[in-house]
């Protein structure tokens, strides 16, 4: 794996854990009873941003390290989602 390949892996699982990880124990102005005028009641009051990034960086860091040796070490490949049979055999020049 190439070292933009690596960092292109990162950025996607710290996005997609970071949609994951933003509704939990997020507080609304309709759940504090503070809705201000002209906003929706959902609309967050307390959001906890910076130790949302930080659980998500974490989290992130681990799935990075499995994909990583699952890649690395060949245990999924791309030829096994090759459920059609229309890539070239190994070895064969396209």
């Amino acid at each position: 794996m190439s070292i933009t390949s690596a960092i292109v892996l990162y950025a996607v699982l710290w996005f997609m854990t970071f949609l994951c990880v933003i509704p939990f124990r997020l507080q609304t102005q309709g759940d504090l009873g503070e809705v201000v005028p002209g906003t929706q009641a959902g609309a967050p009051e307390v959001h906890n941003l910076k130790i949302k990034a930080w659980i998500t960086s974490a989290i992130a860091a681990v799935l990075w390290v499995i994909l990583y040796w699952v890649i690395t070490y060949g245990i999924i490949d791309v030829r096994d989602f090759n459920w059609m049979d229309n890539l070239p055999p190994v070895g064969s020049e396209g």
